[in-house]
């Protein structure tokens, strides 16, 4: 009976260590080089969201993110970072 538990005792570990399900790396390709440094970070912050969607599960929708209905850059940069933020969500989502 000893020998049995003692077995069990050392095959629970090997067994749980092959249930770990590894997460894929995304490297974030860099940003259009014509962009501008705020559609940059755009860009960065869409690829950012994009991951985070996907990672809990919800539907992509670039438009329902506050940092591009409300870009944290002054007002005449919005549009630049919002071109940004659209095409690093974009990237996300497409890659491959």
């Amino acid at each position: 009976m000893k020998k049995w538990l003692a077995f069990a005792a050392l095959l629970l570990p090997l067994s749980l260590a092959g249930c770990s399900h590894p997460r894929p790396v995304y490297d974030e390709p860099p940003p259009p080089p014509e962009f501008p440094a705020v559609a940059q970070q755009g860009f960065h912050d869409g690829f950012a969201a994009a991951r985070r969607d996907v990672d809990q599960g919800i539907a992509p929708n670039v438009e329902r993110h506050p940092r591009f209905r409300n870009p944290p850059v002054p007002p005449d940069a919005a549009e630049d970072y919002r071109r940004g933020f659209r095409r690093g969500y974009e990237a996300f989502l497409h890659r491959g």
